[in-house]
């Protein structure tokens, strides 16, 4: 264990809360918070007064969203919660809800599937397993009432040092949100409704949703049907202390349409995988989670944060082979996750500062089987995998100058992973296991250029151990384990909200990034043996981009009428840096460019109209560069009527019904005889309907 930055850390918690109860402090120069305002896409003028805060006091690329907006239109997977967030590459296709997610050049390789480099919490507490893996972490975008999505090493406000960064999803509770009913479908089969009820009754509180889904897919072999609870109930035990319970519950079974060669693209881009279809692959979830949270408010200028969650999901997963005889594979078992959090903030005369601690366990048992056509046969693998992560952080935001702040911050981890694979015919045992630790350290400085905009610059460190998926798969030489990826990051930007004439407001995000990583962790598909894959450290990276979003409201003749226009926009410069075998070869899946936006025409009234289009570069689909994948433009339209009490929308997706490659399998050396490719939606219309009562 990493005792020597733990000890002074929890010392220094201690000490500051003495510090608290016997004197009084000063009240912090504390920034006027950054919002981003108007009725536009990721508007957080209704955000909680600190979360604006928090992206205030970030050095770095850190966006807010206000989940109400999205009720405009068709929302089913953080992907499409995510349209808007510059930095992040999001693909669907591969079943009914399930996104391929990376930010910042995290996850861009054959075992996406672990979906790891992004850390992703519910208010607070983790959803990401303890060696960093979402694989089958499903979270609906529409359960939350805010998100905060913070990139890369600026996600060390909760403790995380991954390449990607970090996002919350905060939970609605009975006291900021109406009893309301929804109801939502449209092309390709989808129904989808929610029901939220709640009730406040003094210091109490209490809510409950209850979410149903039922798609066919537009491929063959991608029916989904799931069902959800989320609950809450709030305690206000004094004037200083609240306590918050969690549960929620999740069933999702759906059927995986697979990937296809160029010939089989061409002919039907819909059509399933063959051994998808005859196998019968399957990705069956079921996952409940529970939480707590208490808050303390210790005085007018500190508080203390405690929480805990625990989460059991079991898979279902036949994926390789299945149809005829010979190899074949499906995934059964359980994971648990326990995570805990503390936080303590002060703000003492010019300092604002954070201190925090997160841990987490996980148990992932089970097996490999046989099977045949998705139904389980003979066990091959006993699986008995465990991980655990300590993060301990510290930051400190000095009001050194009038507009200048300082922030200086470090996170200390020490993790451990041992994967325990034992053959049941032969009782061979494949026990790769380590402990990984490290210091990582942060600096930047933020200038206000006015109440509402603010420069900002960071250099940190960023640090991710691989995750037990990644160490079952390696290909170290000498038995040796992987190693952790770590590097350098630095990062310059700006954000904020300014009047542009008479009655017009514009609003910005940008952040300019260059990342220096040593020991990446990359996979290939292994071949001939689709679902499989090899996984090794990559001695050196590059991983920089620009993000930008800029969205205005301008207002039209009396004002009644206004003009919205949004545009999210990313740049990516991933590759390799003087590699032996690849040279400065590009990383695959991520685009080189991407752009997404809508042109909104609002009037008072409550109506709404305007186009939206993406347009997205070309990418590879191997490490080789051989292989190039098209990008595409798509033009949707949506339309509709927000009132107070009820909302209604209408929504056009690839008006032109472009056939398109949504999602690819990365492999070493790719040809166009290899099943790689998965199509996005074609055209599509879909229509939503809200009360509240």
């Amino acid at each position: 264990m990493l005792s020597s930055p733990r000890q002074p850390l929890l010392a220094c918690l201690c000490l500051l809360i003495s510090v608290d109860a016997i004197a009084a402090e000063d009240e912090a120069n504390v920034l006027a918070p950054v919002t981003v305002e108007g009725s536009a896409e990721n508007a957080a003028a209704e955000t909680p007064i600190e979360l604006q805060r928090e992206q205030a006091l970030t050095p770095g690329a850190v966006t807010l969203l206000d989940t109400q907006t999205l009720n405009e239109r068709n929302v089913v997977s953080i992907g499409d919660m995510l349209r808007y967030v510059p930095g992040i590459w999001t693909a669907t296709g591969a079943t009914g809800d399930a996104t391929f997610l990376s930010s910042r050049g995290s996850n861009l390789d054959a075992t996406n599937f672990d979906g790891n480099g992004v850390k992703l919490m519910i208010d607070g507490l983790p959803v990401t397993a303890a060696d960093g893996n979402n694989h089958n972490s499903f979270i609906d975008p529409m359960a939350a009432r805010y998100a905060v999505i913070a990139r890369g090493a600026n996600a060390l406000t909760y403790g995380a040092s991954t390449l990607g960064g970090a996002i919350d999803f905060i939970s609605p509770t009975a006291r900021n949100t109406n009893n309301q009913i929804s109801l939502s479908g449209g092309s390709h089969g989808t129904v989808q409704s929610r029901i939220t009820g709640g009730v406040v009754a003094g210091d109490k509180d209490a809510l409950v949703t209850v979410e149903q889904r039922s798609y066919d897919g537009f491929r063959d072999h991608q029916e989904q049907q799931r069902g959800s609870v989320y609950a809450n109930t709030g305690w206000q035990i004094s004037d200083t202390v609240e306590n918050r319970f969690y549960f929620s519950y999740t069933d999702n079974d759906q059927e995986l349409a697979g990937s296809l060669n160029k010939a089989q693209f061409d002919e039907d881009p819909y059509q399933a995988g063959e051994d998808n279809e005859r196998g019968n692959f399957l990705k069956n979830v079921e996952t409940w989670r529970v939480a707590n949270r208490t808050r303390w408010q210790l005085s007018d200028t500190s508080n203390l944060v405690v929480g805990f969650s625990f989460e059991d999901q079991s898979l279902y997963h036949p994926i390789v082979g299945g149809a005829d005889p010979g190899f074949s594979l499906l995934i059964d078992n359980d994971q648990t996750t326990f995570g805990t959090t503390v936080r303590f903030d002060k703000q003492m005369g010019n300092h604002d500062l954070l201190l925090g601690l997160n841990y987490g366990q996980t148990w992932v048992k089970g097996g490999n089987y046989t099977h045949s056509g998705g139904i389980r046969d003979a066990l091959t693998t006993k699986v008995d995998n465990k991980a655990d992560n300590l993060e301990i952080f510290a930051m400190d935001r000095w009001h050194f100058a009038e507009r200048w702040t300082l922030v200086y911050g470090a996170q200390a981890v020490t993790g451990s992973r041992e994967v325990d694979n034992v053959n049941v015919s032969s009782g061979a045992q494949r026990n790769p296991n380590d402990t990984y630790e490290s210091f990582n350290p942060r600096l930047g400085v933020i200038y206000q250029v006015a109440d509402r905009s603010e420069l900002f610059a960071n250099v940190s460190k960023l640090y991710e151990a691989p995750t037990l998926y990644e160490l079952e798969d390696e290909v170290q030489a000498n038995n040796d384990t992987l190693d952790a990826m770590q590097g350098v990051v630095g990062e310059v930007g700006t954000r904020g909200v300014a009047p542009f004439g008479q009655d017009n407001e514009w609003n910005w995000e940008v952040a300019v990034y260059y990342a220096q990583i040593e020991d990446e962790i990359l996979s290939v598909e292994k071949p001939g043996a689709p679902g499989t894959s090899q996984v090794t450290n990559v001695e050196d990276t590059i991983h920089a981009g620009v993000e930008a979003r800029v969205g205005a409201s301008f207002a039209l003749g009396d004002g009644r009428h206004r003009i919205e226009p949004l545009l999210s926009m990313t740049y990516n410069d991933f590759t390799f840096d003087n590699d032996p075998v690849y040279g400065d070869n590009q990383l695959p899946v991520a685009p080189d460019f991407f752009i997404k936006g809508e042109i909104m025409y609002r009037h008072a009234n409550g109506f709404f109209a305007g186009p939206t289009f993406d347009i997205v570069d070309d990418r590879f689909a191997d490490f080789e560069n051989s292989y190039e994948v098209d990008g595409y433009e798509l033009v949707g339209l949506r339309t509709g009527v927000t009132r107070d009490a009820w909302e209604v929308y209408l929504e056009g997706r690839n008006l032109t019904d472009e056939a398109y490659v949504a999602n690819l399998t990365v492999r070493n050396d790719a040809n166009i005889n290899d099943a790689l490719l998965q199509a996005g939606e074609p055209r599509s219309v879909f229509a939503g309907i809200r009360f509240d009562f």
